[in-house]
């Protein structure tokens, strides 16, 4: 394996030389398949730290060079050694700025209430009803669909504004700190404003 394939690794992922030499020789130095296995690795280790306790963190603030659209974001970690570090307020700065430009409204896909994916279900059922589609395609089609609104409505779904990977979500980006400081990080709650929008 050469030192510009784990370099090249490095730059696309974060993660440390030992980690990128280790997924180039679990995937015979195919960088597409090591990229994958370390965001696999790191979903497994970010698991180990979603039950710890996040009582610390920040409220970052953000507004746009024109003042018309700002954004406050609370993001919560388990120590303020953490909070104070430039790798989270760098976190909360690039989530304030995904907020500004792509207005969510939801944290995650598990803080949609009911009702709303229901209503979101009939919408589907009745598009596919017009257009004819028969009712065994009809689970596949709706969970398609349900999975763009998620993207398109929950923060930790949405794919991340500046991202050099492609397809990584917020919550990827979450991840990648929770594994660089080794704490716990949640998006806690946000608000979004825009002159002339209520």
């Amino acid at each position: 394996m050469s030192t510009e394939l784990v370099s090249k690794l490095r730059k696309m992922t974060g993660a440390g030389v030992m980690n990128c030499k280790n997924a180039l020789k679990e995937s015979n130095d195919d960088i597409d398949k090591a990229c994958r296995w370390l965001r696999e690795r790191k979903m497994t280790l970010a698991v180990e730290k979603i039950c710890r306790s996040t009582k610390q963190g920040i409220v970052y603030s953000y507004i746009h060079n024109n003042e018309t659209l700002g954004v406050l974001v609370e993001i919560n970690c388990e120590t303020d050694f953490v909070a104070k570090t430039e790798e989270f307020k760098n976190l909360a700065r690039e989530i304030a700025m995904q907020i500004a430009a792509t207005a969510p409204i939801y944290i995650s896909r598990d803080s949609i209430p009911l009702n709303v994916i229901e209503s979101e279900k009939d919408i589907y059922k009745t598009q596919l009803l017009k257009e004819k589609k028969s009712e065994d395609v009809f689970c596949r089609i709706i969970d398609g669909k349900l999975e763009k609104f998620y993207s398109n409505v929950c923060l930790y779904d949405q794919i991340y504004i500046r991202d050099t990977v492609p397809k990584k979500t917020i919550k990827d980006l979450v991840t990648d700190v929770i594994m660089k400081t080794g704490e716990n990080i949640i998006i806690r709650r946000f608000a979004r404003f825009k002159v002339g929008e209520y």
